[in-house]
């Protein structure tokens, strides 16, 4: 059971198996299944490594800047949330998973929906909060296995429906689907963006003055901003907070350091995608032919980053500014549940959110699409949490807007149908 776990958990391993399969369905020789299948599992573990980078930068500026200005509240992480759900439901949580990739699989194999999710820890995640929901609901274990599974495989291959147009719009072609739980949003920002903006005037042909000319290099331009970012909240914060996560880095110079590192990553994670895709997509070609008819891979968000990489950037801060003004609000009206935008969380689905807002919008409909769903991962999470903390979750809770949506839904469906039966 474990080993089965930690299989599918892995993406990088999923995605070479399926890799394997393509090639040996190709008939291809020895050597090219082999190469092919390695150069598959290694570009997604680069691109996790990247990713990986830049998530641990990404929560140390979150730490820095908690302490700098005093802000105390809930901090959306989904990676905790499902460390604790885990400790009280690990069984069902993974069984639930289980069954929904196997669902997903006969969904997408005898009806129309024809992608297959391939992100692994998201599965995970929203295997925790289907569980989480009909375990709180009063729900046996049984059914919350076998019910939550079939609810976690019609999402799997479903949602990423509602981002396809979008993607095609993005990557040119239809070959490869998205794979991350903030499908919902990334279609309103995409949808947005075409009521406010004009595609022909993206953020990667945008025309920046002389003086900001460092900025149509996107690593230039992304680091200028995270040594801003960084330098702010270590200051608020202070040399003594600082030094704490610098270790023996000096105070001062930390903070550039971590600026580094997650251009860094960021450009890892870019070759990363270079390195996999055309393997994976070929693959998928292969076995859609032969097993699946027309199935896609539903990849992670970052897959479309190479895309319009400055996208991502202006995304991000814009879903952060606006995570920030929420938390304000928050504070300001004296709300019992204080949500604290994840800067990673931000980073992720605020500049896949930009992507999509700039292949129907343009620039302006990067920043708009990317600034509503800065709202929607902040306030979402206070309608779940109180069923949450009510299960000992407290201090975290899950960000994303599928979660939160689908998760509402399930809850209120639960309890109306309760108590007509």
């Amino acid at each position: 059971m474990e080993f089965i776990i930690s299989l599918l958990s892995n993406a990088g391993i999923l995605v070479g198996l399926i890799a394997l399969v393509g090639l040996m369905l190709q008939k291809k020789s020895f050597d090219e299944v082999f190469t092919g299948t390695l150069k598959t599992v290694i570009g997604f573990m680069v691109f996790g490594v990247g990713s990986a980078a830049m998530t641990v930068v990404l929560k140390n500026f979150g730490t820095l800047f908690q302490v700098g200005f005093g802000i105390v509240g809930v901090l959306p992480v989904p990676e905790a949330a499902t460390a604790l759900a885990q400790s009280k439901y690990g069984s069902i949580v993974a069984l639930v998973m289980i069954t929904g990739f196997a669902m997903n699989i006969l969904i997408a194999k005898f009806t129309p929906l024809k992608n297959i999710f391939l992100t692994g820890q998201h599965s995970l995640y929203f295997s925790c909060v289907i569980a989480l929901i009909l375990k709180a609901s009063g729900i046996s274990d049984v059914v919350t296995i076998i019910g939550g599974g079939i609810l976690l495989g019609f999402c799997a291959a479903g949602l990423p429906y509602i981002c396809q147009p979008y993607m095609r719009k993005i990557t040119g072609g239809d070959d490869i689907a998205m794979g991350h739980y903030n499908m919902i949003g990334y279609a309103l920002s995409g949808w947005i963006g075409s009521k406010i903006g004009d595609p022909e005037k993206g953020t990667e042909n945008f025309k920046f003055p002389k003086w900001l000319s460092i900025f149509k290099d996107y690593l230039m331009g992304m680091t200028v901003i995270m040594i801003i970012l960084f330098y702010t909240s270590s200051l608020a914060a202070g040399q003594v907070e600082v030094q704490k996560l610098a270790g023996t880095t000096h105070w001062l110079v930390f903070p550039l350091i971590q600026a580094f590192m997650f251009t860094a990553g960021m450009y890892t994670l870019m070759t990363g995608v270079r390195l996999f895709m055309g393997e994976i997509t070929a693959a998928f070609v292969s076995i859609s032919e032969k097993y699946i008819k027309n199935s896609r891979p539903a990849l992670d968000c970052p897959s479309i980053f190479p895309f319009a990489p400055t996208a991502v950037l202006l995304g991000f801060l814009s879903a952060y500014i606006s995570g920030l003004l929420c938390m304000v609000l928050m504070i300001v009206f004296k709300s019992p549940i204080v949500i604290i935008p994840a800067a990673h969380i931000c980073f992720f689905s605020g500049g896949t959110a930009g992507v999509f807002g700039n292949a129907t919008g343009g620039w302006k409909g990067c920043i708009v699409g990317a600034f509503v769903i800065g709202i929607l991962l902040t306030v979402l999470p206070t309608i779940l949490y109180p069923v949450f903390s009510n299960m000992g979750l407290t201090g975290t809770t899950f960000p994303n807007i599928d979660y939160n949506i689908i998760g509402s839904i399930l809850y209120k469906l639960v309890h109306v149908m309760k108590a007509i039966f």
